[in-house]
């Protein structure tokens, strides 16, 4: 990590020990571990999909690690990461810190052997047994808000827990838009909070790929998650583990593109334009 990416996230990494500390102070010990190693080693794990036990050595231990990544989920660290950078990117955008319009989407991924089997589901359209992302995300494509489910749960059902998230965290959301995947029942229930629901699909007769107005914001997104490894599958027991994995990313995404730092691909270096990621 840069020191560029690190003077953004620091302050936030840093109350949060602070906080911690302070309630542990009579019991515990200092810190042994530099908080920038410990980001660095969470950002390796989601970047490049290794197991936490896989950490190179020049890494704190990965137990030391995993407890940070594991309270730090618990306390919605990584949520708060994401959010405050998402502010700082959209006014750099010449944006509103906080958006009044968004998208709604939901992805169908494998999972690997060690998710429960109770928190698994098959998503009959996809043919796909594991577990279902539901993402919202602001026009932009930054995130607002994840939920990770079993494969077989609606996306209407999901969706009415995500903008129900939506309305109580950004309250000035006055419009989503979403695929014909979400019925009429989630419309109505986005009515009921104040927000315009509209559904957006492909054109009759259109094959392959098609760039979905309005939509494709989010489409992007899961494009751009798809960098990082760790995602390329569900690996995490916990839902609300694999929901923090997500913010990590997101929260990467979005440091680099504050600082003006490319996201290589792993189809190799090329050019440096080639690999930016859209701000």
């Amino acid at each position: 990590m840069s020191d560029a990416r690190w003077e953004l996230i620091e302050p936030v990494l840093a109350a949060w020990r602070f906080e911690r500390r302070g309630k542990a102070l009579a019991f515990g010990r200092p810190p042994e571990h530099d908080l920038r190693d410990i980001m660095d080693a969470i950002l390796y794990v989601d970047r490049t999909g290794v197991q936490w036990r896989y950490l190179p050595h020049d890494f704190p231990h990965w137990n030391t690690v995993y407890g940070y990544f594991d309270k730090s989920v618990d306390k919605g660290v990584f949520a708060q990461l994401n959010g405050l950078l998402r502010q700082l990117l959209r006014e750099e955008e010449g944006r509103d810190a906080e958006s009044t319009a968004c998208v709604i989407d939901a992805q169908s991924v494998k999972t690997s052997t060690n998710v429960p089997a109770t928190g698994q589901g098959i998503d009959a359209a996809k043919k796909i047994v594991g577990r279902k992302r539901s993402i919202v995300t602001d026009t932009l494509g930054l995130l607002l808000t994840v939920l990770v489910t079993a494969a077989s749960v609606q996306d209407s059902v999901a969706g009415t827990a995500l903008l129900d998230q939506v309305a109580a965290k950004h309250p000035g959301i006055r419009k989503v838009w979403g695929d014909d995947g979400y019925r009429q029942h989630l419309v109505e229930h986005a009515a009921t909070l104040g927000i315009g629901m509209e559904i957006t699909a492909r054109k009759p007769g259109s094959r392959g790929f098609t760039s979905i107005p309005k939509r494709w914001a989010v489409e992007r997104t899961y494009g751009w998650l798809m960098l990082h490894r760790r995602l390329a599958r569900d690996y995490e027991t916990l839902p609300t583990r694999s929901e923090a994995v997500i913010h990590i990313a997101m929260t990467d995404l979005m440091a680099r593109c504050l600082t003006s730092e490319n996201t290589i691909s792993w189809r190799g270096p090329k050019t440096n334009t080639e690999h930016a990621i859209p701000g």
